[in-house]
C-alpha cells in the first residue's frame, strides 16, 4: 500500500495524535498542585520572579545591583552581558536564579514523568524564547547535571535551531513530505502569548528527505503584547503578514505549497477550534463561535493556483517537530518550551516498516 493511501486524513484533522513520522503521546499536559499549574513554576515569568526573590535582601539594605528596572523589564541580552561581564554581587544574583530554576525545572520534569503518557521518556529538547539566551542556556545545563547526579536516565538538548524560526520549520512535519514535492516551500505560523511570526520555510526535500535541511527563508514578526490588541485585530495583522510573504515568494519565484501549517497555544480540537489553553493570546480565541483554521482559510483561500488548506496543531508540539531529524536516536521523547508559559509535549518515533 502505497504511503499517499495511508495517510487519507492528513489534511483534514488538526491537533492530530498521529503525525507522519510520530505519535504524539501528549501534549499541553497540564498538572495541577497545591499552588497551581505545576507548569507554571518553570515559564520565563517564574524566572523574573526569582530574581526578584534573590535581589530583595540587597534592595532592602539600598543596594540592588540589577539597578531600577524590574526582572521583567530587563532584556535577555543584559542578563547574559550582566552574567559574563557584571559586578560580581549582581552576577551573584542571576546566578542565584539561574540555579533555583534548574531545580525548578527538574521538579517539573520528574512530575511530568510520572505521568502514563511521559513515562519512559530518553530525552527532552528545550525551546522557546528562555532557551534562546546564555542565561538559558546555563540553567539547562544545570538541570542535566541534577539530573544525571540523581541518576535519572534522561537526556536534556537545546534545539537546534533558532527558536524563532524552530516554531515554524517544524509545520513542515504535520504532513508527509510527498504532499509537498514539487514545491519550494509553504508557510508556516507561529504564534504565542507574546510573539506572532509567520514565514516562508524552504523545505529542500532535494538536499534532505527527512526535512533536516529545511529553513526558514523569510520571516515576519510581530509583538503584539506592546500593542494589546483585540483578536480580530490580531487575525487581521497575521492575515497581513501572510498576504506580504507570498508577494515576496512570487516576485522570488518560490513555488509554495497551497498549505499554511501554524502553530498554536491549547488544546486544539479537529476542526481547528481551540478548546482550552489560549488565555495568553490576545482576546478570546477558545469561544465557540472562533475557528482559527476557518478565519485564516476565508481570509487566504488560494495560494498561487490551488485552494489553500490550513493545518494547526500546539505550539509546543511544531516546535518539537523541528528536532525531529535529530531525535531518531531516541524511542520516545518530549518537548518544553519555555516563553511565556510552558509548553510541552511527548512523541515516540514511528519507525518504517518494511514491505
Amino acid at each position: 500500500m502505497s504511503e499517499k493511501k495511508n495517510d487519507p486524513q492528513v489534511f483534514k484533522v488538526h491537533g492530530a495524535k498521529q503525525l507522519p513520522s510520530v505519535d504524539v503521546d501528549s501534549y499541553n499536559l497540564e498538572i495541577r498542585d497545591e499552588d497551581g499549574f505545576v507548569g507554571d513554576k518553570a515559564s520565563r515569568g517564574a524566572f523574573e520572579e526569582m530574581i526578584e526573590k534573590w535581589r530583595a535582601p540587597l534592595r532592602k539594605l539600598g543596594a540592588d545591583p540589577l539597578g531600577e528596572k524590574r526582572a521583567k523589564a530587563i532584556s535577555k541580552s543584559r542578563l547574559d552581558e550582566i552574567l559574563a561581564e557584571g559586578e560580581p554581587e549582581a552576577a551573584g544574583v542571576v546566578h542565584s536564579a539561574i540555579e533555583e530554576f534548574a531545580q525548578t525545572l527538574c521538579s517539573v520534569l520528574k512530575r511530568y514523568e510520572r505521568s502514563a503518557s511521559w513515562s519512559g521518556t530518553e530525552c527532552v529538547v528545550v525551546g522557546g524564547g528562555f532557551r534562546a539566551s546564555r542565561v538559558g542556556e546555563l540553567a539547562m545545563g544545570r538541570a542535566e547535571i541534577i539530573l544525571k547526579s540523581q541518576k535519572r536516565k534522561i537526556e536534556i538538548e537545546l534545539i537546534g535551531n533558532d527558536p524563532d524560526e524552530a516554531g515554524l520549520i517544524g509545520a513542515a512535519h504535520l504532513m508527509p513530505a510527498w504532499t509537498l514535492e514539487g514545491f519550494d516551500g509553504l508557510l508556516a505560523v507561529d504564534i504565542g502569548g507574546t510573539n506572532i511570526r509567520a514565514g516562508i520555510v524552504e523545505t529542500r526535500l532535494k538536499k534532505a528527505v527527512d526535512l533536516s535541511k529545511a529553513r526558514v527563508a523569510h520571516l515576519e514578526h510581530w509583538r503584539h503584547a506592546d500593542d494589546d490588541p483585540k483578536r480580530d485585530e490580531a487575525i487581521a495583522r497575521l492575515v497581513e503578514m501572510l498576504s506580504d510573504l507570498i508577494s515576496q515568494a512570487e516576485k522570488e519565484k518560490i513555488a509554495l505549497a497551497p498549505v499554511v501549517g501554524v502553530g498554536c497555544p491549547g488544546l486544539i480540537n479537529e476542526d481547528g477550534s481551540i478548546e482550552t489553553g489560549a488565555q495568553n493570546l490576545p482576546g478570546n480565541w477558545e469561544s465557540s463561535r472562533f475557528n482559527l483554521a476557518n478565519c485564516i482559510r476565508e481570509t487566504i483561500p488560494r495560494i498561487g493556483r490551488h485552494e489553500s488548506v490550513v493545518i494547526i496543531h500546539n505550539d509546543a508540539v511544531v516546535q518539537g517537530l523541528s528536532e525531529l531529524p535529530n531525535m531518531q536516536k531516541y524511542d520516545k521523547w518530549g518537548v518544553l518550551t519555555i516563553g511565556t508559559g510552558l509548553g510541552n509535549a511527548r512523541f515516540t518515533n514511528r519507525r518504517a516498516t518494511e514491505s
